[in-house]
Parts: C-alpha cells; sequence; structure tokens
C-alpha cells in the first residue's frame, strides 16, 4: 500500500536551465519512489518545453501528478492549449495539472507575446473550460480575437488550473476563477496565511466554495544534508534571482511585511540581465552568490527551511499549518530530498497516531 503521508509534498524536475530534459524523467521517477504527490515543470523553451517533456512523464511515471507549473499565457493559441491538455490528460491517466503564470511582462512584450491583464487572464481559463466541454467559442475580448473554434471531441476530465499569483489582485483572481493558486518562494508562515486568506474570501465572493481553491506553497528547503555548495546555489542564489526584480521581490516583501531597501540594492547591482541571456552559468552563481550577502538573514530564517532534516520537516509542518494544502520544494530535486521527505512522513504519522 502506498503511503499517504508525504502526499502533500511536490516537487520540481530539471531546476533553472537544463541541458537534457532526460535528467528530469529519472527525477520524476525518484519523486514518485521515494512518495512525493507530484512532479511541478517550470517551462523554458529551449530545453523544459511543456508539451515534449509531460508527454514524456506521463509514460515514465505511474502514480504522481504532473503539473505545469508554470506556462504562460499567450505562448500558444487556446486551441493548442487545450488540445494539448487534453491529450495529456488522456496520456497520463488524469493527472495532469496546467498552471499558468505572468511572467516578465517586458521580456513577452520584446518576443511579441500577447501580456494579458486580469480580465484576459480570466477569459482565457473560461475559454479552454468551454473547449473542454464540445462548446463553440466566438470571442473578442482582453484575451484575444477567436471568431469561431471548437475541439472535434469534449475532454471527459478536463485538467484542473492553477495561477502562479504573489500580489492581492493576482491572488484574488485566482480565488475568483481558476482551481488552484501557486504561491511565491520566500514567503513567511504568515505569508502564506495572508496570501490564502484573499484567495478563500474571493473565492468565496464569487460563490464558489473557497476550500476547493488548492494552494501550492513553494517552499525552499536547504537542509544540512546539503553540501556548502549546494545550498548556496540552492538557498541564497536562488533568493537573489528572484529578489534582483521588483516585479517580483516587492510583491513578497510587502505580503511579509519586510523592509524594501535591501531589493532595492539587489536590483542596482543589474543582475537581472542575467536571467534569459547566454550566460556562463558557473559565472552567473558566483555574481548570484555574492549579491546574497545584501538579503538579511532572518529572510533566510523566516522565508525557507534551514537547518536539519527535523527542523525542515517541522517547518513544511508550519506551512500546512498557516493554509497551504500542498508543498512544493524548491532548489533540491527529488534525489536529493530522501532524507527530508522520510523525516516529514515521520513526523506526520507521529502526529496522527
Amino acid at each position: 500500500m502506498t503511503d499517504m503521508s508525504t502526499d502533500v509534498l511536490n516537487a520540481y524536475i530539471l531546476p533553472g536551465r537544463a541541458s537534457d530534459a532526460r535528467v528530469g524523467l529519472a527525477q520524476a521517477q525518484e519523486g514518485e519512489r521515494i512518495g512525493l504527490g507530484g512532479i511541478f515543470l517550470s517551462e523554458r523553451w529551449d530545453t523544459k518545453e511543456l508539451g515534449s517533456v509531460m508527454g514524456a512523464l506521463t509514460q515514465a511515471t505511474d502514480r504522481v501528478q504532473l503539473v505545469a507549473g508554470i506556462t504562460h499565457f499567450g505562448t500558444r493559441h487556446p486551441l493548442v492549449q487545450a488540445g494539448m491538455s487534453a491529450t495529456l490528460q488522456t496520456l497520463s491517466g488524469g493527472r495532469f495539472v496546467l498552471g499558468f503564470g505572468r511572467s516578465f511582462p517586458p521580456l513577452f512584450r520584446k518576443m511579441g507575446i500577447p501580456v494579458l491583464n486580469n480580465e484576459g487572464m480570466a477569459d482565457h481559463v473560461g475559454i479552454l473550460r468551454q473547449l473542454w466541454a464540445g462548446k463553440t467559442v466566438s470571442y473578442e475580448g482582453p484575451a484575444g480575437n477567436f471568431p469561431e473554434m471548437q475541439l472535434p471531441q469534449a475532454c471527459d476530465n478536463p485538467p484542473p488550473v492553477i495561477l502562479g499569483a504573489v500580489g492581492p489582485k493576482t491572488l484574488a483572481l485566482a480565488g475568483a476563477h481558476f482551481d488552484g493558486v501557486v504561491l511565491h518562494p520566500f514567503l513567511t508562515t504568515e505569508g502564506v496565511a495572508r496570501s490564502t486568506r484573499i484567495v478563500r474570501e474571493a473565492a468565496e465572493q464569487a460563490g464558489r466554495d473557497p476550500h476547493k481553491i488548492t494552494v501550492y506553497a513553494i517552499v525552499v528547503a536547504a537542509p544540512d544534508t546539503l553540501s556548502p555548495e549546494e545550498r548556496s546555489n540552492v538557498l541564497e542564489a536562488r533568493a537573489v534571482s528572484y529578489f534582483m526584480h521588483h516585479e517580483i521581490g516587492l510583491p513578497i516583501i510587502k505580503m511579509n511585511g519586510w523592509d524594501q531597501a535591501p531589493i532595492d540594492q539587489i536590483v542596482a547591482t543589474g543582475l537581472s540581465r542575467l536571467e534569459f541571456g547566454q550566460s556562463d552559468v558557473a559565472e552567473s552563481r558566483r555574481l548570484l552568490a555574492e549579491a546574497a550577502s545584501l538579503i538579511p538573514r532572518h529572510w533566510f530564517a523566516s522565508g525557507a527551511a534551514i537547518g536539519n532534516v527535523d527542523q525542515c520537516a517541522t517547518r513544511l509542518g508550519e506551512y500546512l499549518a498557516a493554509g497551504a494544502d500542498q508543498i512544493l520544494l524548491h532548489g533540491t530535486t527529488p534525489d536529493q530530498q530522501g532524507p527530508l521527505v522520510e523525516a516529514f512522513g515521520s513526523l506526520r504519522r507521529s502526529a496522527h497516531s
């Protein structure tokens, strides 16, 4: 019998840049073996294109949920997105979850990719649901112009659609229109509690059951089972990769009640140029680690899970107690997570015995 004590844990495969997507298949299989409930893939078009990797994962795994965490509005025609998702549902036996996010609007505008406002994002998910229901869609509005489109056959088991969100307006959008929300890394437990309240209140105001909206809390977990170099990449360098963008960093610190000054200092380094440009990976990591000295140490203590595996496991439980339904482990991959997952499972079984 499968041990369900760890099924609220999820993990990314192929975090950051990846040169060979096949590595992710083995990581997903290991995640299934150690008891994770879900596997997330964050799309990058060069080596982590969603349809390709998810298609392979449907055959490489048997039990775990397979979550697009995340893809982006505007990068696929809604009919193509709906058809791909329906196909992945068939291939996976109903284990696919479609996740969207806003990402970096200035970059998308440079590439000619439409950037949707909140109304457009809500309409987009509505269009997908109509297509899965077998309806003919005629639409002109903020999500685009689609005179007439229909899938040849309906999707009997349409995937849940979730949204990556950090600011209050986007969190409320998720509660009102989506099936779940993925919170941002480096939120404190208080930040998760505030975010969850916004989501559930918006769902209730929209006439939806607030407890049917799945809240995923992303937690960067850096237990002392990692080497110093691994820990630096997982924790400090990763934190800088988020805080070097005002668009991402400011909503996080506002939700946590932190001071803005460190964010301004990190943004001023100009490190954001490394995000999507071509650069040496080792040099990029070194620069990110140096900028980590600008981050107050208490941000790591209160916005992540650090210490020994038992301390990290306890911390994950605190995020669940703050209102999260699911935990998404960030920074490490399943082949590094065995001791933490085992400690978390032991903690949960003890609590329910």
